[in-house]
């Protein structure tokens, strides 16, 4: 059975351990794990052994670390697919997945529009991803609100009620405490909290109108959304308004305020897309060979309205266009809206 070496206190010299590894095992807080394997093990692999002995780890957890060089077999690295002989002594050094950041605080700064003691709205700057999921375990908006406010801990999601896309600028609000976050909830619930974007599109859309398309996973690539008529699709309206038009790299754009009344994944990006008008820069949902023209999908929330949780307020907070998006539209002969 695996045994482990105590944590010793951070104060401990390396030169008290025998063995290197072991003292940096012991000052990173991950305690060793050293096994001897025994006969009854002999020539079957050495991943399914490992993860067998220290069933607290999963068989693809021990490839990660014997890959990265973290499992030694008689003080040599051991080898992905290598079978057991049944006698060797085995020494883990467990890592800390990267999942297991999620929920950690990580010091950023964060542009703050509004902040009391019930909620925050932040400005959010494309290439922050609001929420972890695979791929992105750290370094997201989340990660930066339990550093900002150690007591959002506590609220479902770290406050967090809507999100933007990780290429999507401009506002969102955050819940401080569950009673805020229960009433903000239910505001997006009842479609009472406004939202407007401003976006660049392909193309020259009518002047203004409505988009009612429900909206669901596409059913041929899960990576997109699409606006779709069968009976999983959700309801999806978002009001458009064409503001004005020009020219990019000798093509016709136009910036675009748009209004959500639902707040469906990619839902300015499909809806525009779905009326034959792609966003700028959309490299997901626009033209691939254009995508190079920006760096993101040129879309920005930059205006928020809401009831204030606690006094009952109506609130309203604007963030410009950032400087990216400016510059975009400036190349366009378009003016920024005021």
């Amino acid at each position: 059975m695996p045994t482990e070496i105590p944590i010793p206190d951070k104060t401990l010299l390396e030169a008290d351990i025998e063995d290197v590894d072991e003292a940096e095992a012991a000052l990173s807080n991950m305690p060793l794990i050293i096994l001897k394997l025994t006969p009854d093990v002999c020539g079957v692999r050495l991943d399914k052994v490992l993860s067998t002995l220290v069933p607290q780890y999963s068989r693809s957890r021990m490839q990660q670390w014997i890959e990265a060089g973290h499992v030694t077999i008689d003080g040599l690295p051991a080898r992905n697919k290598m079978t057991a002989l049944g006698d060797e002594d085995i020494i883990i050094r467990p890592q800390a997945a990267a999942e297991d950041q999620a929920f950690k605080p990580e010091p950023m700064p964060l542009s703050i529009a509004y902040e009391d003691e019930s909620i925050l709205v932040i400005n959010k700057p494309a290439g922050l991803v609001v929420h972890p999921a695979a791929g992105n375990w750290s370094g997201t908006l989340l990660n930066g609100l339990l550093h900002h406010f150690s007591p959002i801990a506590g609220v479902p999601r770290a406050g967090i009620v809507h999100r933007l896309d990780k290429d999507t600028s401009g506002l969102m609000v955050v819940a401080k405490s569950l009673e805020a976050h229960t009433d903000l909830v239910r505001q997006l619930q009842a479609r009472t909290v406004k939202r407007e974007y401003l976006a660049l599109v392909w193309g020259t859309p009518r002047a203004a109108g409505k988009i009612d398309g429900a909206m669901g996973r596409h059913p041929r690539d899960r990576i997109k959304m699409a606006v779709l008529e069968n009976a999983t699709a959700k309801p999806a309206v978002t009001h458009y308004e064409r503001l004005a038009s020009g020219l990019l790299d000798g093509r016709a754009v136009s910036l675009m305020r748009c209004k959500l009344e639902t707040g469906r994944t990619h839902q300015i990006r499909v809806h525009m897309q779905s009326l034959g008008f792609p966003l700028v820069g959309d490299a997901l949902y626009g033209k691939p060979h254009l995508a190079p023209v920006f760096a993101r999908q040129a879309l920005h929330a930059y205006r928020l309205g809401l009831i204030h949780p606690a006094s009952g307020d109506e609130c309203e907070w604007g963030a410009p266009l950032p400087q990216d998006f400016a510059g975009l539209i400036a190349r366009a002969g378009i003016a920024q809206p005021d």
